[in-house]
């Protein structure tokens, strides 16, 4: 390049772009069934991803997910209309896996190889998948499907199935090599991450700009992650998919403290009802019905804070500083620790209930017990008199 002249435009030579979308759908899954179910029905063996570039003494799964390659699919990736019909400009292969999380979630991912493409154009790629499997996009119900297949394989696999409506969504560009060899720093200044991050085609403003690359992680000189709320873009020469799966399982325990979070908050209404109509029983019988309504709210509480521990021990990095960064962070966009903090108050207020309730069953008896040892003494003050 001769001085004072424009570098010219990168290319994409290698990557992906890859669409999650993770569910609750269970109370639990129990792993080792729900491999033999697979194992049974494809003759493919499931396998337990762990991550590649990384020690498994410095970071690694709390419990192991299973993980199972689905049929392919194919995608409508750009569509025009004509009049009131919408055609596809091009339909393009993607490969589909789930993977199960022992606290109940799936994860289901679809990749669609993204190579040979002028960097605008592997932009508007991202968007037109992403655009495709929205709702109003043309294989929008293929989720759906998808899971739809995954619970009718798996029942039996899956503990108290729950039909939740709380889903989460995450769009990831991952570029394994463009078409020379460039920096983490050289590819910030060539390329413009902004349009892939946000998925706008109008120019943001510059404050906009400098909050969607906030997010940004080098370890080598030539690796680079972005993440935003919603979408992250992973430059990676190695082929290393850790990242990825890092920010898979702060997706999944996003939707699962989104469900727990969301449970108590029904639960707290229903059991200030309960605990209204049990107050407002007879005392004969309120020590009865304030000690069964204790042990409910006592084993609700039990059952939350075991699965939410479960969440939190998904993912266990000790030692790789860098990872252990980008997980952070990919925590904090998605709120976990946040909605997690929700979970904990609601769970407080339940205990400190169940504790009062225990205490009032206990007056309730005690004052029974007095009544009635006040009964006997009358009755025997009435026998003694009546053999006077």
């Amino acid at each position: 390049m001769q001085p004072g002249e424009s570098p010219r435009e990168l290319r994409v030579a290698a990557g992906s772009i890859i669409a999650y979308r993770v569910y609750d759908i269970a109370y639990a899954i129990d792993l080792p069934a729900a491999e033999k179910l697979w194992t049974q029905r494809s003759r493919v063996w499931s396998t337990r991803p762990r991550f590649s570039a990384t020690p498994p003494e410095a970071v690694a799964f709390g419990v192991p997910p299973v993980e199972i390659a689905l049929e392919p699919v194919l995608l409508a990736i750009g569509t025009m209309a004509l009049g009131t019909m919408t055609f596809a400009t091009m339909t393009l292969r993607a490969e589909v896996t789930a993977r199960f999380y022992d606290f109940g979630v799936v994860t289901l991912a679809l990749r669609l190889p993204a190579g040979d493409l002028a960097w605008p154009n592997y932009v508007e790629r991202m968007n037109q998948m992403d655009g495709t499997l929205r709702e109003g996009g043309p294989d929008a119900s293929l989720w759906a499907r998808l899971l739809s297949e995954i619970r009718t394989v798996f029942a039996t696999a899956l503990i108290r199935p729950a039909q939740s409506a709380i889903e989460e969504d995450y769009l990831i560009g991952f570029v394994s090599a463009f078409d020379e060899t460039v920096t983490a720093e050289a590819l910030q200044s060539r390329v413009d991450l902004v349009p892939l991050l946000s998925g706008e085609r109008r120019p943001l403003s510059e404050a906009a700009r400098q909050d969607l690359l906030r997010q940004r992680f080098s370890y080598y000189t030539d690796d680079l992650v972005v993440l935003t709320w919603d979408r992250a873009f992973i430059y990676e020469p190695r082929q290393d998919s850790d990242i990825a799966g890092v920010l898979e399982v702060a997706n999944a325990q996003l939707v699962e403290m989104r469900y727990y979070d969301e449970l108590l908050d029904a639960e707290l209404p229903r059991m200030y009802d309960l605990i209204e109509r049990t107050q407002r029983t007879t005392r004969l019988f309120a020590s009865r019905r304030f000690a069964d309504l204790a042990r409910r709210l006592s084993g609700l509480v039990a059952e939350v804070t075991e699965l939410t521990e479960k969440v939190d021990n998904a993912l266990q990095v000790t030692e790789d500083v860098y990872l252990a960064r980008v997980y952070a962070a990919a925590l904090d966009l998605f709120r976990v620790s946040v909605v997690g903090a929700a979970v904990d108050r609601k769970l407080a207020i339940i205990r400190d209930t169940y504790a009062s309730l225990y205490q009032e069953a206990s007056a309730a008896r005690a004052e029974l017990m007095e009544a009635i040892i006040v009964i006997l003494i009358l009755i025997e003050i009435v026998l003694a008199l009546a053999h006077l």
